[in-house]
């Protein structure tokens, strides 16, 4: 039972303290993930384009856990605005439209203006 810490690179997870994932056996939990580009800080103002960032992130997160988007098992979409959500779909459709993670959708407010979507998942690695 090891648990192992993944990090981004991302300034807030060491501002704020947390991990970018954390790898407990076969489960890999991610925190929830912004469209910001890490190498760079940058971030979109497009919806659509966070939205792919975020999903970018994610994988590259999962293959530092030694797991891959075909692992995802559940998934929760934050939203600035609700209003927002149906533009993402073919996104969220591109990345998880083969693996069908259980799903939820909130909308609330994010910790900085200039994100518009946050994505959380949980993958369960394949032996």
């Amino acid at each position: 039972m090891t648990k192992k810490l993944i990090n981004s690179g991302s300034v807030f997870e060491e501002q704020i303290g947390y991990s970018r994932a954390v790898v407990q056996d076969n489960w890999v939990f991610v925190s929830g993930t912004t469209g910001y580009n890490y190498e760079t800080m940058t971030i979109s103002e497009d919806i659509i384009e966070q939205t792919e960032q975020c999903f970018i992130n994610i994988k590259n997160t999962l293959e530092k856990a030694g797991a891959s988007l075909s692992d995802i098992v559940r998934v929760t979409y934050i939203l600035s605005k609700a209003s927002n959500f149906e533009c993402c779909w073919p996104v969220l459709k591109k990345y998880l439209g083969s693996v069908k993670p259980a799903a939820t959708m909130l909308s609330a407010g994010l910790a900085n203006k200039k994100m518009k979507i946050e994505i959380e998942v949980t993958a369960l690695k394949n032996r």
